[in-house]
């Protein structure tokens, strides 16, 4: 059975940092490319983060560019995502994804809230 299980999520302050992991389960992880997305209330999910198979590549969006950076380690099969400087509009809940050809595996998401 596939499994994409986020966690790391929460409040945090302005200009604080938190650390999403995604543990995958079910399938040959090392194959997919991961992705981290999210979704803000009233809005559509966008794509924040990915990530090669073998970790070699990376994109951001750049509204994350340079405060937010993801990772993978096939050994643990897991992907991370690391986030610092945080702003209010980060607020959203997150979801990892994982894609093969026309294969995708979507995880239930964490809730990060970025407040004062």
């Amino acid at each position: 059975q596939v499994q994409l299980v986020e966690s790391g999520g929460g409040l945090v302050q302005p200009g604080g940092s938190l650390r999403l992991s995604c543990a995958a389960s079910g399938f040959t992880f090392s194959n997919y490319a991961m992705n981290w997305y999210r979704q803000a209330p009233g809005k559509e999910r966008e794509l924040v983060a990915d990530i090669t198979s073998a970790g070699g590549n990376t994109n951001y969006a750049d509204s994350v560019k340079g405060r937010f950076t993801i990772s993978r380690d096939n050994a643990k099969n897991t992907v991370y995502l690391q986030m610092n400087a945080l702003k209010p509009e980060d607020t959203a809940v997150y979801y990892c994804k994982a894609h093969f050809w026309a294969r995708n595996y979507w995880g239930q998401g964490t809730q990060v809230t970025v407040s004062s």
